[in-house]
């Protein structure tokens, strides 16, 4: 080992891989004259914290992690990132670093990926692995000395192979099991022994030699009567046993392959609430962290020699020590701090953040430090302001977020009671100073939020400010039960529409007080809105559904007068289409066409021959070939989903499909025939576009530059695309040549958000990996000549709004809906009229009665011969 060590520090430099050569680089059309750096990463915002095991430290200040494509190089002290992309343009699998921490691991994804081995801290690719698995890797480790490292692959193959890496060469190399491997490592006590875990299983395996070499064996774990369960993490104990974690929160000790005992807290209490992970056996004790938040230490004498009571199979201990990191953490990987005699811990939590901890357990410990915080999950909205350099993002982790991407930092996040779902940016036309974001929520409530730079308050209020900027809740209101899906301001700036998953879309009119015009309900939820640009005579509102279905409404009058007893537009004039399959159609036009060519020149080189036969006097008898039959036409049952759509004219406009239908952009146009039930409709587009290598990766989301020069995609597989287009070209005919660069995970980081900075110098993507990047269109060094500020402006604050009382939020997701309460109140007020006219008639029946009793008294005081007397009833 040690004379590997002293010839790595002698190897000279070409013997090292050129990262430069091996870096995945975009994809440009051939002959296309698009620059290779027509974008350049300027920085990345977000954290795939769901992912497993996406942390690793490097050392005392660098910490790294996996953002789609990018490997990012943290430094925790002064927050700078450096980034490696991934060399096969398939997404990163894992990574690990190495027990000196003078190399770092990055196994990859894609066709046939390659693990490649860094050298720390210069960054250059060290050796390549090649042939582990065949799509992708979902974890590697080295043995505790660094001399090998185990990986193993995900589906099809779940290969678990054995690397002697400094050589590139593959050890040992078998099917680990048939379903997802989360986790695999040696054991720290015996060389030859390995655990792996994942869905439903943990597998111990031994290297043996046999008379055909040395081989892998493994045994799968026995449940028994324990419930089966996915097995995030263990730790192998000196004996051999392995103590795993569980789904429900307690831990099991395994001995051989089968589990010995369930270990729990007193009274049966789980260890911890939700799943748990053991992850290091240190000081006699055994740590565990779980999705409660909350670190604890076991005695480890007590655990491995612990035996089920007489009651059951369950060993009931305390802790010895904990450390509850917060409420709503979720710890998933930790890693060590690498210096000696350090108790300190980096932790992923999978709530969005990063950790500092310390698990000294002593009086003087330190609390825990939250040292980044992130989105967690799928980001749903993002925006820019059309004034500044500023983002606006919203995730299913109940944060909006503001970023300013010149300085390259977070300024601000709110938190709310549900998650967000929708945002969009005012434009100008409504709020001049860019400070109005309107952001939609999953229990369908929207909010009007503003913008403002707290420091610039605090001349006005002489209150000391925290911070550079802050949101501040201006309106709450309610106008849908679903989700809401789209936001959109009509070109005017006069009217909000917002669109839900419960097929309904409301308007507002704007002002200092939003009002409800009314809603329309159309035939699916809602994927987009898109309001007709200025340069169409009229306005009008595109609603693009998830169903396929396009429905196209006039812009509201906010002045009407509308029916009291409920805001539902009926009168709204509307256009529908729902979207019919004609790529089955497209397909065996192209095949006819084929067909037609090779006819054509089957009987031009038939002519041919008989003309040699003629010369010949020879005679040859031809076979005729057969037909070939066209394929029947297929129409997806159910329809395929609609992702993104744009009007091209009044009146007409693309559409991009997933699923079967992907692979063109489809013009269509709202049909004169409007009687139709538009669930029975069938329409076709009139014109298709063929998208370049989409038939399995749709375009998700679209944007054009200001100038309508570029039109920028964001693909299904997470990568972008660029288009040059010609001026004014609403038909797409010069929507030919492109490029494209591989950004968000490959596999789940669809690209569902793309925007253009106000000045067109930025490109901002978020994907459902949770990943947010900035791009420049500029090389850096001239964007920072063109630019004349360092850091966005932030808005100041209104006039006035330092003495305005906070606005009433919504606080209860069953909140009545604008609609419901209208509704109720409605029904209130029949009940009420119902009332007060059964009141009104039981005081006349009171007064009747009274008049009665008094005639039947006056009737009685008279003399009997004149009194009148009730009428006989005959039978």
């Amino acid at each position: 080992e040690e004379a590997e060590e002293g010839s790595k520090q002698h190897r000279s430099a070409d013997m090292y891989y050129k990262y430069e050569e091996l870096r995945s680089r975009p994809y440009i059309t051939p002959d296309s004259e698009i620059p290779e750096n027509l974008l350049h990463l300027s920085h990345s915002f977000g954290y795939d914290s769901g992912r497993r095991g996406n942390l690793q430290l490097l050392d005392d200040r660098t910490l790294i992690f996996i953002a789609g494509n990018l490997l990012v190089l943290l430094d925790v002290s002064t927050k700078e990132q450096r980034y490696l992309r991934s060399c096969s343009g398939g997404g990163i699998g894992s990574i690990t670093a190495h027990p000196s921490k003078e190399y770092f691991v990055v196994a990859e994804k894609g066709k046939q990926p390659d693990i490649i081995v860094y050298e720390y801290p210069s960054l250059r690719p060290f050796c390549i692995l090649r042939g582990g698995t065949e799509r992708a890797y979902s974890f590697v480790d080295f043995n505790p000395d660094g001399s090998l490292l185990a990986s193993v692959g995900g589906a099809p193959d779940y290969m678990l192979t054995l690397w002697d890496w400094r050589k590139e060469k593959v050890l040992l190399s078998c099917k680990a099991v048939s379903q997802e491997v989360y986790r695999v490592s040696f054991s720290p006590y015996n060389p030859g022994m390995l655990t792996s875990s994942g869905s439903g299983h943990i597998k111990f395996w031994q290297t043996a030699s046999t008379f055909t070499g040395l081989k892998l064996q493994g045994l799968i774990g026995h449940f028994g009567k324990t419930a089966a369960t996915d097995i995030e993490g263990f730790v192998e104990l000196p004996d051999g046993k392995v103590v795993s974690g569980s789904d429900w929160g307690n831990l099991l000790l395994w001995d051989g392959n089968g589990i010995k005992v369930e270990i729990c807290r007193r009274e049966g209490r789980s260890c911890h609430a939700g799943t748990v992970q053991p992850f290091a056996l240190e000081d006699g004790q055994l740590m565990t962290m779980g999705s409660d938040g909350a670190v604890r230490g076991w005695d480890f004498e007590s655990i491995d020699s612990a035996d089920s009571n007489s009651d059951g199979s369950r060993f009931e201990l305390e802790p010895m020590n904990e450390m509850v990191v917060g409420h709503n953490v979720c710890l998933s990987s930790l890693v060590r701090s690498s210096l000696p005699d350090s108790f300190v811990c980096f932790a992923q939590d999978s709530r969005g953040a990063i950790w500092k901890l310390d698990f000294s357990f002593t009086y003087t410990t330190p609390d825990p430090e939250c040292l980044f915080t992130f989105h967690a999950g799928a980001i749903q909205g993002l925006d820019v302001s059309r004034k500044s350099h500023l983002m606006a993002t919203t995730a299913l982790d109940r944060s909006v977020k503001v970023f300013d991407f010149l300085a390259k930092r977070e300024l601000t996040s709110s938190r709310f009671n549900q998650d967000g779902t929708a945002l969009s940016w005012a434009p100008p036309l409504v709020n001049e100073s860019g400070s109005l974001l309107v952001v939609g929520f999953e229990d369908g409530v929207v909010r009007l939020l503003e913008l403002y730079d707290p420091q610039r308050l605090h001349v006005v209020t002489g209150r000391s400010p925290d911070g550079d900027a802050k949101l501040r809740l201006k309106q709450a209101f309610k106008p849908h039960y679903g989700h809401v899906t789209a936001i959109a301001y009509e070109r005017n700036g006069e009217i909000l529409a917002t669109g839900s998953s419960d097929s309904t879309v409301f308007f507002f009119s704007v002002g200092e007080k939003y009002n409800p015009i009314g809603f329309v309900h159309v035939p699916g939820p809602v994927q987009a809105l898109e309001w007709s640009p200025h340069s169409h005579s009229e306005s009008r509102l595109l609603i693009l559904c998830q169903s396929g279905h396009v429905v196209e409404v006039h812009s509201p009058d906010p002045e009407a007068q509308r029916p009291t007893e409920t805001f539902q537009l009926p009168d709204l004039p509307s256009l529908y289409f729902r979207f019919r399959s004609i790529k089955s159609q497209i397909q065996v036009w192209v095949l006819e066409e084929t067909i037609a060519q090779l006819q054509e020149m089957k009987k031009r080189k038939k002519k041919e021959r008989e003309e040699k036969m003629k010369e010949l006097d020879q005679e040859e008898k031809e076979k005729e070939e057969e037909e070939e039959d066209l394929p029947a036409i297929y129409i997806p049952n159910p329809p395929c989903p609609l992702y993104c759509g744009f009007y091209s004219q009044p009146g007409q406009f693309w559409l991009s499909m997933g699923g079967f239908d992907s692979g063109f952009l489809y013009h269509c146009k709202f049909s004169e025939k409007q009687d139709q039930d538009p669930d029975q409709r069938q329409d076709e587009p009139f014109d298709f576009l063929p998208v370049h290598n989409t038939d399995d990766d749709p375009i998700r989301s679209v944007t054009f530059s200001s100038n309508g020069q570029l039109l920028l995609c964001g693909m299904h597989s997470g990568f972008i695309r660029v288009y040059p287009l010609q001026p004014g070209d609403t038909g797409l005919t010069s929507m030919q040549a492109y490029w494209a660069l591989s950004v968000h995970d490959n596999q789940y980081g669809h690209l569902r958000h793309i925007r253009c900075s106000y000045d067109d110098h930025f490109v901002l993507t978020a994907g459902e990996d949770g990943n947010i990047f900035s791009f420049s269109l500029l090389p850096p060094e001239e964007l920072e000549k063109g630019l004349q500020r360092k850091r966005a402006r932030v808005p100041s604050p209104r006039v006035g709004l330092e003495n305005e009382s906070l606005a009433q939020d919504i606080e209860d997701p069953a909140a009545y809906s604008i609609e419901t309460a209208k509704q109720k109140l409605e029904n209130d007020r029949l009940r009420r009229e119902a009332g007060l006219k059964m009141a009104a008639k039981h005081k006349k029946l009171a007064e009747l009665q009274k008049k009665f009793k008094q005639l039947l008294n006056d009737n009685q005081s008279l003399p009997e011969h004149v009194r009148l007397k009730p009428p006989v009833q005959t039978h």
